[in-house]
C-alpha cells in the first residue's frame, strides 16, 4: 500500500495558494485578451461560473488563513470578493439576456437595453480588476500560470438548436388550488413593493438616502427567497418541471415573477459588494486604502444607478404589471359557490 508522508500531503499555505490560484488567474489573463474579441463574445455564462467557483474558493482559502488581518494578503483578498461578486451579477444579468426572447413580457421597452448597459458596466470591471489581480499575484510570488484559456473554452449557451418536446402522455390535471395560491401569494408579495415604485429615475443623492438604510442586501435577499419559493411551487405543481405548458396567462404569470426573481438575484450580489466592500470602509487605514482602489475599478455611482435605477426599478415595473395577470388567473381558477338561506322572519 501507497503511503504519502505528512509533509507531502500537507502542501504548505504557499503552495496552496497557487493551486486555488491557478485556474482564477488564467480566468484574469483570459479577460485581459478578451480586448482581441469581438463584442465582448467571449464573457459567457461559462467564463462567468468559472471566475464565481475560483474567485469564492480562493476567498474563502485566503479567509481561513486570516487574510483579512494581514496587510500583505488583505488586497488579494478583496480583488478576490469583488471578482466573486460581480460574476455573480453578471451570470443572472447574462442569464435574463438569454432567456429574454422565451419570456411573455408583452412590450419590453428598453428593459433589454438598459440590461446590456448594466453587462457591460460589470464586465468592464472586470477588465479593469484583471490586470491588477495579475500584477499583485506576482507582487505575492505567485507564478503565473503559463498555459492558457481561449475563446473556445468558454463558449456561448446558445444554438439554434431547439429540441423536439417528445415526452408523451396526458397533460397533468393542474389543481386549482395550487394556481390559485400562487396567485394569491404574487399578490402579496406584490402589495411589499407598492413603497418602492417609482416612475423616474433616481438622482445619487436620492439613491444614497434609501441605500443601505432601506434597500439593502438583507432586504432583496428575503425577497428574492420569497418570489423563488413562489418559482419553484409553481413548477413543481403547475407546470411539473416542463415550460411548454397550455395557458397564455399562466406563461405570462412565471415569465414575470422569473424576470423579478433574476433581477433580485443580481440586486443582491451587487448590494452585498457595495455594503461590505465599498460603502464601509473600516476605521483601519489599510481598509480606507484597498476601499479606494476597488471604488476607482469598480465605480460605485454606477453600481448603484445599475442596481436601483435598471434592476430595482423593472423589479417594480415587472411586479406591477404581473398584478393583472395573477388577478385574471384568479377569475378564471377561483371556486364559485351558491348557498340558499331562508330571509330572518324580522326582515
Amino acid at each position: 500500500m501507497l503511503r504519502v508522508s505528512e509533509e507531502t500531503y500537507d502542501l504548505g499555505f504557499k503552495k496552496k495558494v497557487l493551486l486555488f490560484s491557478r485556474d482564477y488567474l488564467k480566468c484574469c489573463i483570459y479577460i485581459i485578451q478578451a480586448g482581441s474579441f469581438e463584442e465582448d463574445q467571449g464573457f459567457t455564462k461559462k467564463l462567468f461560473s468559472k471566475l464565481i467557483g475560483t474567485s469564492h474558493v480562493l476567498e474563502d482559502f485566503l479567509d481561513f488563513h486570516g487574510a483579512k488581518d494581514n496587510k500583505d494578503w488583505y488586497f488579494y483578498r478583496e480583488l478576490s470578493a469583488a471578482v466573486h461578486h460581480l460574476s455573480l451579477g453578471a451570470y443572472c444579468q447574462k442569464h435574463i439576456l438569454n432567456r429574454l426572447i422565451f419570456y411573455v413580457l408583452g412590450d419590453t421597452g428598453n428593459f433589454a437595453e438598459e440590461g446590456e448597459k448594466t453587462l457591460n458596466f460589470l464586465t468592464d470591471s472586470l477588465k479593469k480588476l484583471a490586470p491588477v489581480i495579475v500584477n499583485e499575484a506576482r507582487n505575492l510570488d505567485i507564478a503565473i500560470p503559463e498555459d492558457r484559456f481561449t475563446l473556445y473554452d468558454f463558449p456561448g449557451i446558445m444554438t439554434p438548436i431547439r429540441l423536439e418536446n417528445n415526452i408523451s402522455g396526458k397533460e397533468r390535471v393542474r389543481q386549482k388550488k395550487y394556481i390559485v395560491k400562487i396567485a394569491s401569494e404574487f399578490l402579496n408579495i406584490a402589495a411589499h413593493f407598492d413603497k418602492f415604485e417609482f416612475y423616474n429615475p433616481y438622482t445619487l443623492d436620492e439613491i444614497r438616502e434609501i441605500v443601505p438604510t432601506t434597500i439593502n442586501e438583507v432586504e432583496i435577499r428575503r425577497y428574492e427567497m420569497l418570489v423563488h419559493n413562489l418559482q419553484s411551487s409553481f413548477d413543481t405543481y403547475v407546470i411539473n418541471g416542463g415550460y411548454e405548458f397550455q395557458g397564455e396567462h399562466l406563461r405570462e404569470l412565471r415569465s414575470h415573477f422569473s424576470i423579478v426573481f433574476h433581477l433580485l438575484q443580481m440586486m443582491g450580489r451587487l448590494l452585498h459588494f457595495y455594503e461590505r466592500h465599498l460603502h464601509e470602509a473600516g476605521f483601519k487605514d489599510i481598509y480606507k486604502k484597498v476601499r479606494d482602489r476597488l471604488a476607482f475599478m469598480v465605480d460605485p455611482d454606477t453600481l448603484l444607478d445599475r442596481t436601483i435605477n435598471y434592476g430595482l426599478f423593472f423589479v417594480c415595473h415587472y411586479i406591477s404589471n404581473g398584478k393583472n395577470i395573477a388577478r385574471k388567473i384568479l377569475n378564471e381558477n377561483i371556486e364559485r359557490g351558491r348557498i340558499e338561506v331562508n330571509v330572518p322572519v324580522p326582515r
